[in-house]
């Protein structure tokens, strides 16, 4: 750790005021008195461990507000876990601050995961904070509590499996065409787009649902092509998207009709990426009752494919719209 990571204000001095506050109510964390915490899971759980970093520029836009680039960064986490069937615990947060700007952050950035842990039920374990000369990185390992032999991996696709989609598709990549001034849509359409890009929705409520009713699942970081295709991979069987039947909202509908290639927007919706919504497949014989179940609880569901036999053991992902086979130049955001 650095000693003198601010100049008002020393690394264990915001340590002690503002990150071991985010402990309590967690006895294992010790109030970040320790290097470490000692987690036990619920009795009859595993753990399930995800990890995330963002990075400034790349991840969530530069001089983005603090509190919400924290927030982003535990919920893409959350994300990860309620596509394992996992429910939110605990987690660590590991900060490189950039030289330039330090202290403006550091108060917002505490701010905002406080309002998330009170939405969602996590405490903050511990982790840790230094500083450099480059950009701001975000880097959250999140717990969630799964019951013991029932999380849900991407690997148990199996032909026959139902695909169906939460939420809507596209919105949030959008939202980063607004920011970037390539896309001016209208006011109510703008403010909706950036929401789901800068502050995406885990669907923590759905994870005993997931771990209930799916072969599968993943959620819909890197673009639900790209996604959809690690499922087809993963478990070795063919998945078939039909993207006329892709949930899309309002705002996304009114950018889809002015667009000159109806087949290519579609697949750049498909691609776009950040909308942390869930694709799980399901027993045909289920589908119809977790599409209520999740209904229930104020979540669109919508069917979008089926599970088949692949005709390889790699698996493989089959686009379609207006029942033609489409041929994406590209599956959605890659890293490098």
């Amino acid at each position: 750790m650095t000693p003198d990571l601010m100049s008002g204000q020393g690394e264990f001095e915001y340590i002690r005021s503002r990150l071991a506050p985010l402990s309590v109510g967690l006895p294992g964390a010790a109030n970040l008195t320790d290097d470490g915490a000692v987690l036990s899971p619920p009795e009859g759980c595993e753990w399930a461990i995800t990890a995330d970093t963002l990075v400034e520029g790349r991840h969530f836009p530069l001089r983005e507000d603090p509190a919400l680039a924290a927030r982003k960064a535990l919920r893409v986490n959350l994300s990860d876990l309620a596509a394992m069937g996992a429910d939110p615990h605990a987690y660590l947060a590991c900060v490189v601050w950039p030289e330039t700007g330090r202290e403006a952050r550091m108060t917002g950035f505490a701010d905002g995961l406080a309002l998330d842990q009170a939405e969602f039920g996590v405490h903050l374990a511990g982790g840790d904070t230094t500083s450099a000369d480059g950009p701001w990185m975000i880097s959250i390992t999140a717990f969630g509590a799964v019951p013991t032999g029932q999380a849900v991996r991407r690997a148990g696709a199996k032909p026959g499996d139902v695909a169906i989609l939460t939420g809507t598709i596209g919105d949030a990549g959008l939202g980063l065409l607004v920011r970037q001034g390539e896309y001016a849509p209208n006011q109510d359409d703008a403010a909706y787009l950036d929401q789901r890009f800068t502050l995406p929705e885990p669907r923590c409520a759905l994870s005993s649902l997931v771990r209930s009713f799916a072969h599968s699942a993943i959620d819909i970081s890197d673009g639900l092509l790209s996604d959809a295709r690690h499922i087809a991979h993963a478990a070795g069987v063919s998945l078939t998207l039909d993207l006329d039947k892709m949930p899309r909202s309002e705002a996304a509908e009114a950018w889809l009709s002015r667009q000159a290639d109806r087949d290519e927007a579609l697949m750049t919706l498909a691609s776009m990426g950040d909308d942390y919504e869930l694709l799980v497949t399901i027993p045909q014989d289920r589908a119809q009752a977790f599409i209520e179940a999740v209904q229930v609880l104020g979540v669109q569901a919508s069917r979008l494919g089926e599970v088949c036999v692949s005709p390889s053991s790699t698996g493989q992902l089959v686009v379609t719209a207006e029942n033609r086979v489409l041929s994406p130049s590209s599956f959605g955001f890659t890293h490098f």
